[in-house]
């Protein structure tokens, strides 16, 4: 069949159907049968023309909800820790970064003062300032060092070289006086100012400056009163906050913040008498050279009151020099005045702690005092009470005898007193007892602290129960197997003159306040050491001691003396044994022996002569005249008027003395 030609079907009968032409379908419809709105589908036309499923987009649609819930999660994070940082810990960061700017500057306070009785300073501190220059502010180093070099006082090369260091912090020069500090910021030098400091200003000299003490290069007590008392006399500092660079340096017109002020220190008013001290310095210090004695001290208290009136302590730089005068001409021909120069480039010196309180001697005879009073205490003995003394006695296989042979002697306890036997001494102690004995020593004051706690003070090494030996019934009745400070003997025979009432001793009178008002201290503590009758046979025999036995140089013109004197022996360091020809020589006691006013104590270290009747003696009367007629004492009626010659007065053997 011709291609091209449609094709029919024959009908019965012959006759051809021609089959209808169906009409083509539009394409808008047939487009729209085939496939579906890619708008609807969400499918892309171009993927759909390709007649392919678009999962890609599907999942690209998908990550950027994702990252849009990341970018948002991450953005409210961010907002969660600025807010944290921000306003919940904002005060905690606020405070490390002023922590890591700013530094805490200390403001020193103003030291109080140090007082003679009569209110006249011994130790001042002034206001002075610091000049610190922070020279990475200093444009021009020469042409300020050349500046500042007249109002310090230092050389304007030595300032540029400070200047040129570029530490951010010199100091250029230390205790500037207020006057020239106020110059100095009225004229505003760049990068230079001042900070707060004092100076400790002593306005006697060294007098009596191993009671006083001294400071450090920081203003704190090193030595003395003022190490003893610092806490008192230092106040209590202030302090600043100032702003820094973190390199160190101050930033310029940085305010300064929480600022405590300083509070200034107490001043404290001794019980000493300038004058009194001077004198006792000068007493000493002749007796020091005279007899080239290594140390001496000499202390004077009031008897009622404890008050210590001087405290003197010198030492001897070169015992065998010549002695040095003030205003001695260039050939060493001493003044009318003839004062003894004290300094360190001088024979004597002051010494380097208070001797007085630190010096642990073995007292010797002035110790006696514990016996004589016990037994007297107990009823033992009276003033008159005979004994019968050998020269010497074996007890516990030892022998004891006295310092210079002499027949068996009939001696009244006044009279063994007085000249000082150590073999009627160990009688007496005998019949005491042991445990007697050593009460008294502690009723007494030895073997304890004193109330003063002064700085270096010892309280004394003494025999116990726990140690005692049968010797010892000889050997402490003398002083020789306890060690004491010259304090402590003080203290007892205070005692004594005081009605036998013990009184501690006392240095400080009152206190001062930055304000000005005074605080007195209250009285020394006291307690009865034996009973008033006792106390008045115990001055009796004492006097006797100065009238007619060992302490002749003692007396006084015009007064009584009631005292005692001593010659130790010095122990070897670390051996049982004694340094040959070495003696502590001393004497102690009391005027006027009738109402008592003053007591007084004088040791010297290894003098020559050695005796304590012979050296120490005189330095008491020279000190116990000048201070009974500075506070107006009435002279004793019936006391001699005139010193009876050295020659009359060796009544008896001063070797006697001897311990």
């Amino acid at each position: 069949m011709p291609s091209g030609k449609q094709m029919g079907s024959v009908r019965p009968g012959g006759a051809l159907v021609v089959p209808r032409a169906r009409a083509a379908a539009h394409p808008d419809r047939r487009s729209h049968r085939s496939a579906p709105d890619p708008r609807r589908s969400g499918v892309h036309p171009r993927s759909f023309r390709k007649g392919k499923t678009s999962w890609a987009d599907v999942c690209f649609q998908r990550r950027v909800r994702v990252i849009r819930l990341l970018l948002v999660a991450a953005l409210l994070l961010l907002v969660a820790r600025l807010v944290d940082i921000q306003v919940v810990r904002a005060g905690g960061y606020e405070a490390a970064a002023r922590g890591e700017s700013s530094i805490v500057v200390t403001l020193p306070s103003l030291r109080g003062g140090i007082y003679a009785r009569d209110g006249s300073p011994l130790a001042l501190s002034v206001a002075t300032q610091d000049v610190v220059a922070d020279d990475f502010q200093v444009a021009h180093p020469v042409q300020t060092a050349l500046a500042l070099s007249p109002l310090l006082n230092v050389p304007a090369t030595n300032l540029a070289t400070e200047l040129h260091q570029h530490s951010g912090y010199v100091v250029l020069a230390r205790q500037l006086s207020q006057v020239k500090a106020q110059k100095i910021t009225a004229d505003a030098f760049p990068g230079i100012t001042t900070v707060e400091d004092s100076k400790r200003l002593v306005t006697n000299g060294n007098l009596a400056a191993p009671v006083l003490g001294f400071t450090n290069a920081s203003g704190a007590g090193a030595a003395g009163l003022e190490y003893g008392d610092n806490q008192l006399l230092s106040g209590r500092a202030g302090k600043e906050t100032i702003i820094e660079s973190p390199s160190g340096v101050s930033l310029p017109q940085s305010p300064v913040t929480d600022r405590v002020a300083s509070t200034a220190g107490v001043g404290v008013e001794l019980t000493i008498d300038n004058q009194l001290q001077y004198e006792s310095e000068q007493a000493l210090a002749g007796a020091i050279e005279s007899s080239h004695a290594v140390s001496g001290t000499a202390v004077v208290m009031d008897v009622k009151t404890g008050q210590i009136l001087s405290m003197a302590n010198l030492v001897s730089t070169h015992p065998d020099g010549p002695l040095s005068t003030s205003g001695s001409t260039a050939a060493g021909t001493p003044p009318a005045r003839g004062a003894v120069l004290i300094g360190p480039k001088d024979a004597v010196n002051e010494a380097p702690n208070n001797l007085a309180v630190s010096q642990l001697y073995e007292p010797g005879s002035v110790f006696k005092l514990v016996t004589f009073s016990g037994a007297l205490q107990d009823g033992l003995i009276n003033p008159n009470t005979v004994f019968s003394v050998p020269d010497q006695i074996h007890l516990d296989g030892s022998t004891f005898h006295d310092a210079e042979p002499h027949p068996t002697e009939s001696l009244t306890a006044t009279q063994i007193l007085a000249q000082s036997s150590n073999i009627g001494t160990s009688e007496i102690a005998q019949g005491l007892g042991e445990r007697r004995l050593l009460a008294q020593v502690g009723n007494l004051g030895f073997g304890r602290m004193t109330t003063l706690h002064f700085p270096g003070e010892s309280p004394g090494l003494l025999a116990s129960a726990a140690q005692w030996e049968p010797t010892d019934y000889v050997s402490l009745p003398i002083g020789q197997v306890d060690a004491v400070n010259a304090l402590q003997i003080l203290d007892a025979y205070n005692a004594v003159a005081n009605g036998g009432q013990f009184v501690e001793p006392t240095l400080v009178q009152a206190t001062l306040s930055p304000s000005g008002a005074v605080t007195r201290t209250p009285p020394s503590p006291t307690h009865q050491a034996f009973a008033p009758q006792i106390d008045a046979e115990l001055t009796s025999m004492l006097q006797q001691v100065v009238t007619t036995g060992t302490g002749g140089e003692a007396s006084v013109p015009g007064y009584t003396v009631a005292g005692k004197t001593g010659t130790a022996q010095i122990p070897t360091q670390g051996k049982d044994s004694y340094v040959i020809g070495a003696y502590m020589a001393s004497f102690v006691g009391f005027a006027p022996a009738v109402n008592p006013t003053l007591s007084m104590i004088v040791v010297l270290d290894r003098p020559t002569p050695i005796f304590g009747g012979t050296v120490a003696a005189p330095v008491f009367s020279q000190i116990m005249s000048y201070a009974l007629h500075r506070y107006d004492i009435p002279t004793t009626p019936g006391a001699t008027i005139k010193t009876a010659p050295t020659v009359t007065r060796a009544l008896s053997s001063q070797a006697q003395d001897i311990t």
